[in-house]
């Protein structure tokens, strides 16, 4: 099969062109794993982290992408749950212990034995892939493939951290950045909270008219001081500038919600800029994101379909990923990016 296979970890800065086109041993489902032809994967910044060792995968090669939608083309003996010729999604969270305290509690995210799809296991970017079918969602059929893929993590992420601000309808939510997941954010905010106004963060004029266009009562950039106090705000940025900026901005008891698996290290002095009384006190809070769990998938395609959410999406084809990783790199960004393998 066609694969495009990361072998090692590379700086973006110097190598533009880290994934390699190879022809690839298909693989083999287990006993309760689905073989997937894919037919579109989502392409993701958590790859750059990928790539550049801020989230190194433990082995190499290994293939990225954990946006992935496919068909299934075999079953494994024990599988009950799909049959062939379904169409099913494959997101970051491709396992977990099932046993542990956090598993038992839905919380599978925070699982220590936690593996990601595109990371621990191969993933998306490629002709075919495996999942164990507790790890497969079915994916609603208001969305086409293409449509789909960004849904299985940036609409999922951007879910659960929309889920851990707290707001409340005709409370003011900031969206700092505005990528793949802040542009799918604002359409659930919109339908969630009607009464709420939306701020958006974003650093060029491009992406600050798509917010408006989307619905967002004020755009300006990182540094701006927008015209009212942030009640809570969603941070989707890879660096440190725009969190130490973002608290100055948000009101007295309100949340800053993390959004990123790692954070670049190029501004991180930023934070040394950090002055208790205006950034934290008056009981500021600031949380993480820690992937996603299964039940977050699973309600957020609920939601995404009813609403229905509409991605925008910029396609490519397999051989071109690191054209549409070097576009991530730098911020050449409509919406989400997804490789197209029909």
């Amino acid at each position: 099969m066609k694969a495009m296979i990361l072998n090692k970890i590379t700086n973006l800065r110097e190598n533009n062109a880290p994934l390699e086109l190879v022809d690839f041993p298909k693989p083999f489902p287990e006993d309760k794993d689905l073989l997937v032809k894919v037919s579109a994967c989502g392409v993701c910044h958590t790859e750059l982290d990928e790539i550049e060792g801020r989230t190194p995968p433990p082995f190499f090669p290994i293939i990225l992408g954990h946006q992935v939608i496919g068909r299934v083309e075999v079953t494994g003996k024990d599988v009950k749950k799909f049959k062939i010729g379904d169409r099913v999604g494959i997101a970051w969270i491709h396992s977990a212990c099932g046993t542990c305290m956090h598993c038992r509690e839905g919380n599978d995210n925070l699982c220590d034995k936690f593996e990601a799809s595109g990371r621990d296991a191969h993933g998306g970017y490629a002709e075919y892939t495996t999942i164990s079918e507790d790890y497969a969602f079915p994916i609603p059929g208001v969305f086409s493939d293409l449509e789909a893929a960004p849904l299985l993590c940036a609409g999922t992420i951007g879910y659960r951290s929309l889920r851990l601000t707290g707001m409340k309808d005709g409370d003011i939510l900031g969206l700092v950045g505005f990528g793949a997941s802040a542009h799918l954010v604002i359409q659930m905010a919109r339908h969630n909270y009607p009464n709420s106004l939306i701020f958006v963060f974003a650093r060029n004029e491009s992406e600050r008219a798509f917010a408006r266009e989307l619905g967002a009562g004020w755009a300006g950039d990182i540094g701006e001081t927008p015209p009212l106090k942030l009640n809570c705000a969603i941070d989707t940025t890879p660096v440190w500038k725009p969190i130490v900026k973002t608290l100055a901005n948000i009101a007295p008891g309100g949340r800053l919600v993390i959004n990123a698996i790692r954070k670049e290290d190029i501004d991180k002095e930023q934070l040394l800029n950090l002055d208790y009384s205006i950034h934290l006190w008056h009981e500021k809070e600031i949380k993480s994101v820690a992937n996603v769990a299964r039940q977050d998938v699973r309600d957020f395609l609920e939601l995404a379909a009813a609403i229905p959410i509409r991605p925008e999406v910029q396609v490519f084809r397999l051989e071109d990923a690191n054209r549409a990783l070097l576009e991530l790199t730098t911020r050449k960004i409509r919406g989400a990016k997804v490789l197209n393998l029909q």
